[in-house]
């Protein structure tokens, strides 16, 4: 497994910090609204982006997050969208798929959250004044002083309401998608890496969300068995999915819908996707999939090394990052723009952790002192 980052695609404090921290592989988003450029699908466009961070002595290994607006894909159906949208954006995807194959690029995480993508209701204070992202759907009921909302809050018992895509119509729209550009990815040697819903809720803004469950995973690969269509493994979700992220709760959950036990813990469900996993995303959470907080990613309850040694186990040889870490002090000074959860400093502590924990678990012995990190 190797360590990566998540960088902006231009410069950013991280471009030089990265190299010092012995990571040289990193992850990007090419969404126009990010890099200045238009047509990310296009080989020109995508080989200047990756030019840009290898003089700075980063090798782009992967994208992550949607390329360009991926309405006409995501929301098919509505009034707004029509048939020949949605041929082009697909037609755009393919493009990028084959351009990334060109520039040595095997990753592609990608999500299919409609209306919204990854959705934070405020911060919270955490540990020692740090500043925690959370999602609420009824406030913040732990501290209301700190609710500088990230995003809209979404409306409690939403479900009742009218959806403006059901569940039934997303899944559609997957299916077609998937079926569409899983071909040229699999000739390409581009693995996509599926991230669930997150917050993974059965609807949010109006629109079924279908990626919150293994269940879901397995349907999803049902539609086209292929190595290029993979997971990424975003802890957290994954744990919020089993109804993990309270403190105390252990490892059963009476609502799971899947009556197999071994699915019941992170653990068991890395070893239910295997070899399916392409990515993945170290976080952890406390609370439940309707109102949780982000934490630093050595203060959960989430046995961090024990997941880190299954994927060992596993035989995994795959890119690994630290994801949503609080805003700590003097961030801001540093990176004044940064957003909630991509603040750089406590980036920085995570890749620390997360150095230790591959480096031990690379052991034979997979134990390693606390305090000196030997055997």
């Amino acid at each position: 497994m190797t360590l990566v980052e998540f960088v902006p695609p231009v410069p950013h404090p991280l471009w030089e910090l990265c190299p010092q921290m012995g990571i040289t592989d990193v992850i990007v988003k090419v969404n126009p609204d990010l890099t200045g450029l238009p047509d990310p699908w296009r080989y020109e466009t995508l080989a200047k982006i990756v030019g840009r961070l290898a003089d700075a002595g980063l090798k782009v290994v992967g994208l992550e997050g949607d390329p360009f607006d991926m309405t006409p894909i995501k929301n098919f159906g509505e009034q707004e969208t029509g048939n020949g949208e949605r041929e082009e954006a697909l037609a755009h995807y393919r493009e990028l798929l084959e351009s990334m194959a060109r520039l040595g690029i095997k990753l592609l995480c990608y999500n299919f959250m409609v209306g919204k993508g990854w959705s934070r209701t405020g911060v919270r204070e955490g540990r020692g004044g740090a500043k925690a992202t959370y999602f609420s759907l009824f406030g913040n009921r732990h501290n209301p002083s700190q609710n500088a909302a990230t995003s809209a809050a979404p409306t409690e018992g939403e479900d009742s309401v009218q959806l403006k895509l059901s569940r039934e119509q997303v899944w559609a729209n997957y299916e077609y998608f998937i079926k569409s550009v899983m071909p040229t990815a699999e000739r390409c040697g581009v693995r996509m890496g599926l991230h669930p819903d997150d917050p993974c809720l059965p609807s949010l803004g109006g629109y079924a969300r279908i990626f919150g469950s293994v269940e879901a995973y397995d349907r999803a690969y049902a539609l086209y068995p292929s190595p290029s269509n993979a997971v990424t493994f975003c802890q957290a979700n994954f744990k919020l999915m089993l109804g993990n992220g309270e403190r105390g709760m252990g490892n059963g959950n009476s609502q799971l819908e899947t009556r197999d036990s071994n699915l019941q813990t992170l653990e068991g469900v890395a070893r239910h996707f295997g070899k399916r996993i392409a990515f993945i995303h170290v976080r952890d959470v406390e609370g439940t999939k309707e109102d949780f907080t982000e934490l630093f990613h050595d203060q959960g309850d989430t046995d961090q090394f024990a997941l880190m040694r299954t994927y060992r186990e596993l035989g995994l040889d795959v890119p690994v990052r630290g994801d949503h870490v609080p805003e700590m002090a003097y961030d801001r000074t540093l990176t004044p723009e940064g957003t909630p959860g991509y603040f750089t400093l406590g980036r920085l502590f995570a890749n620390g952790y997360l150095k230790a924990l591959l480096q031990c678990t690379a052991r034979k012995t997979g134990t390693c002192n606390e305090q000196t990190g030997d055997e």
